[in-house]
């Protein structure tokens, strides 16, 4: 949360517009789903990354796109 992200529960959450709600404009998320696609989470100028859980958690810290290995 200090770093600005919010974590949910495991969910199909954005893409079903369920748990959560979904992306407004500009809106950027980094997921652990297995497809993407413009609109699918939401609002079509969304931004949305693929991630393995590792770097999803590392991003959850810093606030944006990390490598976990450089989380000491």
């Amino acid at each position: 949360i200090d770093a600005g992200g919010v974590v949910s529960n495991p969910t199909c959450g954005a893409c079903l517009g369920g748990y959560m709600g979904i992306l407004g404009d500009n809106e950027v998320a980094i997921a652990t789903t297995n497809r993407n696609f413009v609109g699918r989470m939401g609002s079509r100028s969304s931004k949305v990354y693929l991630a393995n859980s590792a770097v999803a958690a590392a991003s959850a810290i810093t606030g944006y796109i990390t490598d976990p290995a450089t989380i000491k």
